[in-house]
């Protein structure tokens, strides 16, 4: 399934697409719960805070579907349109792989890890399907002529339950479902933190720079996310393409890595790392990331 968060005059909602409806997933729940099995459930409207609570489970979202599939219920609760989507969820924190591929090492004339590499994005640079990238003025001023700013998709996945020292074995129970996200990089700054031995956490988590979206697709609905093609095409020329079967590390390795040093509540996000042909982009341009079965996502490249 398809779960959405989209602004509307009273803020934003969560949303759930459904036979071409978006459903306003707080109270649809809310009536479902009551009517179908006598609870008055309290129904945040909120993303995060409904994976939290665990109302979104694959038993409740079927058991959702079928209930508004009776008695057209389902147009009840349906937006007029389908809306516009925000990123799908602001997460507490986005966990980023770096050098998740050989290819991708090999171009940044860097070794393959050993161990995987992890590093965070603040989730203040989260924006979501269509929203604008920022090409900060500052990067030109500092950078002079080396200044540049790169695209990097990847496949996102979201936590959805409280997750500390899991093994690789369980590690996918843990999954809620996946997104998209495109990992863009200040890269001259990166490049300047590697010479001075520096984190390179500010040139990934520049305001703007953690595209997501346009929606998190559940776990169900993806049966093996090992065997995805990933690509991004800029202004419409395809500059990257790959397969998430060329991880080096897969992802219950990576949660039981990540789970050995820090706890990943849900809402939490982890992004597995990019293939080969980043490339600069520069106002103006337009990146489409797409990750097959999961979505299309769209950004414009802005002049800030």
């Amino acid at each position: 399934m398809k779960l959405i968060t989209y602004s509307t005059k009273d803020g934003k909602k969560a949303g759930l697409l459904l036979d071409n409806l978006c459903i306003k997933l707080a109270p649809a729940l809310k009536e479902y719960f009551f009517t179908a099995r006598g609870v008055d459930a309290k129904v945040k409207d909120d993303m995060a805070g409904l994976i939290g609570e665990g109302l979104l489970s694959a038993q409740n979202l079927k058991g959702l579907s079928k209930w508004l599939a009776e008695a057209g219920r389902a147009r009840k609760f349906a937006e007029k349109e389908i809306p516009h989507p925000e990123a799908p969820l602001i997460p507490g924190k986005i966990i980023a792989l770096g050098r998740n591929f050989k290819a991708h090492a090999k171009e940044q004339n860097a070794p393959a890890p050993k161990e995987p590499i992890i590093f965070e994005k603040a989730s203040s640079s989260v924006i979501g399907h269509f929203g604008e990238v920022v090409y900060a003025g500052f990067i030109k001023k500092e950078c002079r002529k080396t200044a540049r700013v790169d695209h990097e998709v990847e496949l996102a996945v979201v936590i959805g339950k409280t997750a500390k020292n899991v093994k690789a074995k369980s590690a996918l129970d843990y999954v809620f479902g996946y997104t998209v996200i495109n990992d863009v990089t200040a890269r001259s700054i990166q490049e300047r933190d590697f010479k001075l031995n520096q984190p390179w956490f500010r040139s990934k988590s520049l305001d703007t720079f953690c595209p997501m979206g346009p929606w998190i697709v559940t776990k169900d609905e993806i049966k093996n996310p090992h065997n995805l093609k990933l690509s991004c095409k800029v202004n419409g020329k395809t500059m990257q393409s790959g397969s998430t079967k060329d991880f080096i590390f897969r992802i219950p390795e990576v949660i039981e890595y990540i789970t050995k040093y820090l706890t990943l509540f849900p809402g939490d996000v982890i992004s597995t790392g990019t293939v080969d042909g980043i490339s600069p982009v520069k106002p103006g341009d337009v990146m489409t990331c797409e990750v097959e079965k999961v979505g299309i996502l769209v950004n414009k490249v802005v002049r800030g």
